[in-house]
C-alpha cells in the first residue's frame, strides 16, 4: 500500500490549488479525481468575476489555465471513484475504487452538486427534458420553450445562457424577491424572452418517454395549472458530495463538512477545501482560498509530524 504525505480527494479548483500548493512544499501527493478537472467550472458558460480577467472568460478556458499550472509536476493521479475513508492515528486510508492508498494528511474538496427537486418523474425523466447543466444540455432546446427553477446566481446565469438559444423561458422562483447579485437580476428583467414566474413552485413533473410539461402552484392564491416545456432546468441550491466521509467527520445540518478558518477539519491530519465546506459565499475564488490555506494547513502538520 502507497503512503503519500497528502492526499487531494476533487479535481476543482480547491483541489487543484490544494495540489499545486502541496506540490510546491516538496511533499509527496496522490491526487483523485474520477472525472475531468475543473469542478462545475466545465458546466459554467461564463465567468465574469475572476480577478484578473475583467473581460471574463469560459470555464473551460479557466480549467486549462489551472491545469497547467500543475505541468511538469511530479505525483500520482488516480481517476477512480473515492469509496471510503478510515481515519488513523497519523496515517489516514483511502480507498479508490478497489485500492487502497494511505496519508499522512488528507484534503477533502469533493465540491457539491446541484439538489433534486424530490418529485416522482424527475430521476426517471433525467436526461429526457430534465438537466441541471445549462451549458451541458442547452443545446438540445435550441428554438424550444424550456423553464428554469431556482432564484440564485445559478439559476439567473444559466437562464441568460439558454436565452440565447431557446425559443422561450420560465424562470419559476418560489419567492417574490431574488437571492442573486443585483446584476444578473437587472440583465434577467429586461430579457423579452424570459418570463419570470414569481411566488411559485413545481408539483409534478409529466411525461413518459420524455418531458411534457410541469403542473406549477401559485403560493399566495394556491392556483394550480398546466405548463407545456420541453426542457426543464433546475438550480435549487447544492448538497455536498459526501458518500465516502468517514462517521467521525464533523458535518452541519445539511451535510457540509465542519471546518475552522484554517480549513482544519475535527479529524487531526484531515482538511477540506472548497464547496465541500459549511460555509455562505460557494465561488471559485473562494475555493482557490480554501485550497491554499488547506494546503498550507496540511504542511505545517506534516511538519510537526516529523518534528
Amino acid at each position: 500500500m502507497k503512503l503519500y504525505d497528502s492526499i487531494v480527494i476533487g479535481g476543482g479548483p480547491a483541489g487543484m490549488t490544494a495540489a499545486l500548493y502541496l506540490l510546491r512544499s516538496g511533499v509527496s501527493v496522490a491526487w483523485c479525481e474520477k472525472l475531468s478537472p475543473g469542478g462545475q467550472m466545465l458546466m459554467t458558460e461564463e465567468i465574469e468575476n475572476y480577478p484578473g480577467f475583467p473581460k471574463g472568460l469560459k470555464g473551460y478556458e479557466l480549467v486549462d489555465l489551472f491545469a497547467a499550472h500543475l505541468d511538469g509536476w511530479s505525483f500520482d493521479k488516480y481517476t477512480d471513484e473515492v469509496a471510503e475513508i478510515i481515519p488513523g492515528n497519523g496515517v489516514h486510508r483511502v480507498r479508490v475504487g478497489d485500492e487502497w492508498v494511505e496519508g499522512k494528511t488528507l484534503i477533502i474538496c469533493s465540491g457539491a452538486r446541484y439538489k433534486r427537486l424530490g418529485l416522482p418523474n424527475e430521476e426517471r425523466l433525467t436526461g429526457k427534458g430534465i438537466s441541471y447543466c445549462a451549458l451541458c444540455d442547452g443545446n438540445f432546446f435550441r428554438g424550444q420553450e424550456v423553464g428554469v427553477v431556482g432564484g440564485g446566481n445559478s439559476a439567473l446565469e444559466e437562464s441568460l445562457y439558454l436565452s440565447k438559444l431557446v425559443k422561450k423561458l420560465h424562470l419559476i422562483h418560489r419567492r417574490d424577491d431574488f437571492r442573486a447579485m443585483k446584476c444578473y437580476q437587472d440583465k434577467v428583467c429586461i430579457k423579452p424572452d424570459i418570463e419570470v414566474v414569481r411566488s411559485t413552485v413545481v408539483t409534478e413533473i409529466h411525461g413518459e418517454n420524455a418531458l411534457e410539461g410541469v403542473t406549477l402552484r401559485n403560493l399566495k392564491t394556491g392556483e394550480e395549472y398546466f405548463l407545456k416545456l420541453d426542457g426543464l432546468f433546475v438550480f435549487i441550491g447544492f448538497e455536498p458530495v459526501t458518500g465516502f466521509f468517514p462517521d467521525q467527520l464533523g458535518v452541519d445540518a445539511q451535510g457540509f463538512i465542519i471546518t475552522d478558518v484554517e480549513m482544519a477539519t475535527n479529524v487531526p491530519g484531515i482538511f477540506a477545501a472548497g464547496d465541500v465546506r459549511s460555509k455562505l459565499c460557494r465561488q471559485v475564488t473562494t475555493a482557490v482560498g480554501d485550497g491554499a490555506t488547506a494546503a498550507n494547513s496540511a504542511f505545517l502538520y506534516l511538519e510537526q509530524l516529523d518534528a
